[in-house]
């Protein structure tokens, strides 16, 4: 059997447009099923290769650039017929499906899903104005949804008096991203995290109506060798992708965060939305 042609795609990815001046960037604001992104942004090109045939030779792990196609076939039935659509059947059954890949995975002890987004909207879906939320398609901007210390407080957020003693032992946010349906249009890309140097993030916030997030937006890299950009052609519903949000462990032994983005390849831009679920997840270890 003749192996699969890698298929890399030379296109361009957002990235954001820095004044150079210490001017922090424009908030992303969220409310009333909105969200307003004003965020001067660069469009620069890259190469996204592709991964067929190289998913598991050991070189793409969370530990090494932060980032793991793991092949999973989801046992949330209920979710897979209905599309995904259902809010209740996603918080009972495929968060459970989530813990389990993770756990397997990492070895973690514990893991607390939170946070779903089912994106199966347009590409522009931002410029939709009101209620576009309810239309969220793929995200065409490079971040990392939790800064250090948007990672704190999202943990403090979520659980509380738990917190402080879970961060005295190891712990990360990974999330958990799985095309509903074969993916053509929009894929998704990550970095491998060595590439990425810690003078190309900058902290920007998310403006919800009762609290903000800081993340990660970022600069084009200034390193000769620029960002090294992955992703798996015509990904399927039973090949994950791990991106590692954050990890606590800072002596630079393990891949930290992971710059993500959509992007767009030429050849399937008239094709049919991307239709992809992602859940965010604290992991944690003894």
């Amino acid at each position: 059997m003749t192996a699969a042609v890698p298929r890399h795609v030379q296109t361009t990815l957002s990235y954001y447009d820095d004044p150079g001046d210490g001017t922090p960037p424009e908030p992303v604001i969220i409310g009333k099923g909105t969200v307003t992104n004003e965020r001067k942004a660069v469009s620069v090109p890259v190469t996204v290769h592709d991964v067929t045939g190289r998913e598991n030779d050991g070189e793409f792990t969370l530990e090494k650039c932060g980032f793991q196609f793991v092949r999973h076939t989801s046992q949330a039935v209920t979710c897979q017929d209905d599309g995904y659509k259902d809010l209740d059947k996603i918080t009972s059954d495929y968060f459970p499906d989530c813990e389990n890949v993770l756990k397997q995975v990492t070895g973690a002890a514990r893991v607390f899903v939170f946070d779903p987004a089912v994106r199966r909207g347009p590409s522009d879906w931002h410029k939709l104005g009101p209620g576009n939320a309810n239309k969220r398609g793929p995200l065409h901007r490079v971040h990392v949804d939790q800064s250090y210390s948007g990672a704190a407080f999202i943990l403090k957020w979520y659980l509380g008096d738990e917190a402080e003693q879970l961060m005295s032992k190891h712990w990360q946010i990974i999330n958990v991203w799985r095309p509903i349906k074969e993916i053509f249009k929009d894929p998704l890309a990550v970095v491998d995290a060595r590439s990425v140097a810690e003078d190309d993030l900058v902290e920007a916030r998310v403006v919800y109506r009762d609290h903000e997030r800081p993340t990660w937006t970022v600069k084009p890299p200034l390193q000769k060798d620029g960002h090294k950009w992955y992703y798996k052609y015509r990904q399927t519903p039973d090949e994950v992708t791990l991106i590692k949000c954050f990890d606590s462990i800072d002596n630079g032994s393990v891949a930290r965060r992971v710059p993500h983005s959509a992007f767009r390849d030429d050849a399937y831009d008239n094709g049919s939305p991307r239709e992809s679920i992602e859940v965010r997840a604290f992991v944690f270890y003894d």
